[in-house]
């Protein structure tokens, strides 16, 4: 059986939190990119958050 691609999420922000999302969620994380990245995954649910182009990349 396939697994469904991880969802992709754009943000505004270098820092950003992750709880799962609805009732089948996961314990809230706050997950932080890299300064030499413009994404970060999700350790849980393999979320991948995005920077858009042009966002703040300050806290």
């Amino acid at each position: 059986m396939a697994q469904d691609a991880p969802e992709v999420v754009e943000v505004e922000k270098t820092r950003v939190s992750c709880d799962g999302g609805g009732a089948d969620g996961h314990p809230r994380v706050w997950l932080q990119m890299p300064s030499n990245k413009t994404s970060v995954e999700c350790p849980y649910c393999d979320c991948k958050y995005v920077l858009k182009e042009g966002a703040d990349t300050g806290h």
